[in-house]
């Protein structure tokens, strides 16, 4: 009864004001020459826009595909054409039972040195994590290369797939000395909680981020079509002398990150 009331007032309250926006908007971009082919793609706009507005925010629910039909006068068809494209791009998540939602963005600050995992559990997001391999081995030229270590000396190879709430968010390769972490079989969720285990969290980075069109391999993990748009990120962390602790390239979904940094003046 208690959770009937409030649904109650959720769809007296919240939905209204919501839906309303949706029709505007849907209205605005209504074109004279009307056909049911383009209906879809109005609609899609229509919610993309008020998602880059403000007006739907993370995590909040759509109306019911019997709704938005009623309210916008279009096919249960139509409606369901217009949501599978934003679920497949992933501004919309569907979960069993409960309906469609907007989709959460994490937000990444460059002024800042925090782990994925750190990343996540601020925003009250829950991180998981899948092994795709995790290795110990002589340190090729080009690993050498990127750690700063001799040749002979032993390398951590770890390549993983991050999920949040089971859909994949990034897939990321791992470089850390041996010295650094010779137990990388504790490593479960953050790498950077196993190292401060041993003193070794680093204490400052590089990084560089590009654009990409997503290869196959990405892809297929992210569970996206080949050549979407995605986000490279390539990081060398540092410990206090100087020693290089970790060298990660990460594969991100573009549609589900934002990177932030905060400029001053001098």
């Amino acid at each position: 009864m208690h959770l009937q009331i409030l649904q109650y007032w959720y769809l007296r309250g919240i939905l209204p004001g919501m839906q309303n926006a949706l029709a505007d908007e849907y209205h605005r971009l209504q074109t004279g020459e009307s056909t049911r082919a383009v209906a879809y793609l109005r609609l899609r706009r229509a919610l993309q826009n008020l998602m880059d507005a403000g007006v739907l925010k993370p995590g909040q629910a759509l109306p019911s595909e019997r709704d938005l039909a009623t309210l916008l006068s279009l096919s249960r068809v139509t409606i369901r054409k217009a949501l599978a494209g934003l679920i497949d791009s992933g501004l919309l998540v569907q979960r069993q039972g409960a309906g469609t939602f907007v989709a959460e963005r994490i937000l990444r600050q460059f002024s800042r040195l925090t782990s994925f995992t750190d990343d996540l559990r601020e925003r009250g997001l829950n991180p998981q994590v899948r092994f795709l391999e995790r290795s110990i081995g002589e340190v090729t030229p080009e690993e050498s290369m990127a750690l700063n270590l001799s040749p002979g000396s032993g390398v951590v190879r770890m390549y993983r797939l991050r999920h949040v709430d089971g859909a994949p968010i990034a897939i990321e390769r791992t470089l850390v000395p041996y010295s650094l972490l010779p137990d990388p079989e504790n490593v479960t969720t953050s790498l950077y909680e196993a190292l401060e285990v041993h003193g070794n969290r680093p204490k400052r980075a590089l990084q560089r981020l590009r654009a990409v069109a997503l290869d196959e391999e990405a892809a297929r993990h992210l569970e996206l079509p080949v050549g979407s748009p995605g986000l490279l990120v390539e990081r060398r962390a540092f410990l206090d002398d100087g020693r290089v602790v970790e060298s990660t390239r990460s594969y991100y979904r573009g549609d589900a990150y934002d990177f932030v940094a905060e400029l001053q003046s001098d």
